[in-house]
């Protein structure tokens, strides 16, 4: 069922809103980025986020194809979310499940999630070697 969850970096200053089903899953990733970052996170439609706080905070990385937009708080260095403006299903995002307020650890643990193969561009298979991410 889909539930509007609060998502803030570390220090608190940015700060969203999205309109999530966590029975829909998520997914982690194992391009150069994510892997370093460790990223959780799952996909929500444009009309179902929102950048509450902390725009003038916020930092974006973008490096490859220059499709992705990596943002994070400049602050605490948090990434509480990333930005897609052109996909297969149109423009998207995608919040950092580690930075969801208020959901608890029995919660989360309940969470699915598939592994993507970013690092090979294969967006739609799992890496050969996943256990890590």
């Amino acid at each position: 069922m889909q539930k509007t969850y609060r998502a803030s970096c570390h220090c608190g200053t940015v700060v969203v809103e999205a309109g999530l089903d966590l029975a829909e899953g998520s997914f982690r990733c194992n391009c150069s980025i994510c892997r370093r970052h460790r990223s959780w996170l799952a996909v929500v439609p444009p009309d179902r986020f929102r950048l509450r706080a902390g725009e003038g905070a916020l930092t974006e990385y973008v490096f490859g194809a220059h499709n992705i937009h990596h943002c994070f708080c400049r602050h605490c260095g948090v990434k509480v979310f990333g930005r897609v403006d052109a996909s297969p299903r149109g423009g998207l995002y995608a919040v950092n499940l580690g930075c969801l307020e208020d959901v608890g650890e029995e919660e989360l643990s309940a969470v699915a999630f598939a592994c993507i193969d970013g690092l090979n561009d294969r967006f739609d298979a799992q890496p050969e070697f996943y256990r890590h991410m």
